[in-house]
């Protein structure tokens, strides 16, 4: 029987908003004995600006707290309660047997939606596209811009895969959303 995450992900971005909280992403993985449940929470909008306000000295130099999830193991632990509950009473997941895992996106989480790249401009991402773009699918820079679909890296900094080690030949690239297959933010430390 297949799971349909449509229901599950609408229930659990109702269950994170009464905490204010909102679903990154879910993931269900497995088979019929070792399933597992994954959902990627984050603070709103609004909670990450009061974070924000009130850590503005405590947070690391150069990262502004809107980049931040602001999770907890407590947020994590309340929001799987509550999501599990919900779960198990509305029987969104047939069969008796699941794993729910529950966690902050991580510092180098996936990007979906046209939100993420807009709210982590300036920020190193990693992504492959579906078509090559100037002769390559495996791009690495600076999200310097995204504005109409297009996000535009400065690919200047870092050395790309597959290019020689000579300077490359373009300093920015543009890559349309639509050809994004996969990005990720990488980890600046």
């Amino acid at each position: 029987m297949a799971i349909q995450l449509d229901p599950i992900r609408a229930t659990a971005q109702r269950i994170a908003a009464s905490h204010g909280l909102d679903v990154v992403d879910i993931e269900f993985q497995g088979g019929t004995k070792f399933r597992t449940l994954r959902v990627f929470i984050e603070k709103n909008a609004e909670e990450r600006a009061k974070l924000a306000e009130a850590n503005n000295e405590e947070l690391p130099k150069g990262i502004p707290a809107e980049r931040l999830s602001g999770i907890t193991h407590e947020d994590c632990a309340l929001f799987a309660q509550d999501f599990g509950t919900v779960l198990d009473v509305e029987d969104l997941i047939p069969g008796a047997e699941y794993t729910l895992e529950v966690s902050s996106p991580g510092l180098e989480r996936k990007l979906h939606k046209p939100e993420d790249f807009d709210r982590f401009q300036g920020s190193l991402v990693k992504l492959q596209t579906f078509a090559p773009v100037s002769n390559n699918r495996q791009w690495h820079g600076r999200l310097i811009k995204f504005s109409n679909g297009v996000l535009t890296l400065d690919v200047s900094a870092v050395k790309q895969k597959g290019r020689a080690k000579k300077a490359p030949a373009e300093q920015s690239v543009d890559i349309a959303l639509s050809n994004v297959e996969k990005a990720n933010l990488v980890a600046e430390i």
